[in-house]
């Protein structure tokens, strides 16, 4: 299997939202690559054993350090630039991993709506914005992977604060794709991953067993690395139950609405079920 260039045995990577899902699975499998490992998350304890796990899987154990940062705060995403380059002094992979669940109702709880931006956008703007002048100028090949959601594109009703922070991260990483390819001599390539069902900690807070619809947190991962070493930005990923296919008639189906004149978020409106089962049976782009 070939990989990014900045996926390679002794280069150094940092993960935001480590110490589960996701991001410990990125973790894991890039420290079995060979590669020294920056975990960082809020959570004390569970960093801690993510930290012990991850360095289970690595060549060697010291290569893999752990950082408690919040990344809704910028201070404490400098101090994570800066211990991680003071320890391996050049990052060749940021994930900007780091959320909290979904949630926000339109008219819910302006505090929930305020931690939910705080760290699901803003946590993925302090990332780019401090790490990437410094993984421009190493003149390296380094990758930036920012976590999105389906949820940021058809923006299903009901959590409406956690569609606003993702589709947030799709135009924050779009925006960074498009700064980094006219930066001439730039090594940097920036990619979205936009997971599909997966099972991880927010799932478990309502199911203990994976549903059978779902991936687990390494299919991501393994669906992840292809991907980029593609050089493909945008990363959509299946599940068990949403094929390709039917995840791209929905994307269509809710760009639509504008050039068709719709009403918003027509796929959940009763007028339009009939129309949109027909649209998904005629397959196709």
């Amino acid at each position: 299997m070939s990989f990014h260039p900045a996926i390679a045995s002794g280069r150094a990577a940092v993960i935001t939202g480590a110490a589960s899902g996701i991001g410990l699975a990125a973790a894991g499998r890039l420290a079995a690559l060979g590669m020294k490992i920056c975990l960082a998350d809020i959570d004390p304890a569970a960093l801690a054993r993510a930290r012990d796990e991850v360095a289970g899987q690595a060549a060697r154990p010291d290569d893999v350090r752990a950082v408690v940062a919040d990344v809704a705060l910028r201070d404490d995403v400098v101090r994570l630039r800066d211990e991680a380059y003071g320890a391996f002094g050049e990052i060749a992979f940021l994930m900007n991993n780091a959320g909290v669940e979904g949630g926000g109702a339109l008219l819910g709880d302006p505090a929930r709506w305020r931690r939910i931006l705080d760290v699901n956008l803003w946590g993925v703007v302090n990332g780019v914005q401090i790490f990437a002048p410094a993984m421009i100028a190493q003149g390296t090949p380094a990758a930036i992977v920012c976590t999105g959601s389906k949820q940021g594109i058809t923006c299903p009703p009901g959590e409406t604060a956690y569609n606003v922070s993702k589709a947030g991260v799709k135009v924050v990483a779009e925006a960074l794709a498009h700064e980094l390819r006219n930066i001439p001599g730039c090594a940097v390539s920036a990619h979205l991953l936009i997971p599909g069902f997966t099972f991880t900690g927010f799932t478990r807070v309502h199911v203990q067993e994976k549903p059978a619809a779902a991936w687990t947190p390494e299919q991501v991962v393994d669906f992840m690395l292809p991907a980029m070493a593609a050089g493909d930005f945008y990363i959509l990923c299946p599940d068990n139950d949403v094929t390709r296919a039917l995840d791209e008639r929905r994307i269509l189906w809710a760009a639509q609405d504008i050039v068709l004149n719709r009403p918003p978020l027509s796929r959940w409106h009763p007028d339009f079920k009939q129309a949109f089962a027909e649209f998904v049976k005629a397959g196709g782009i």
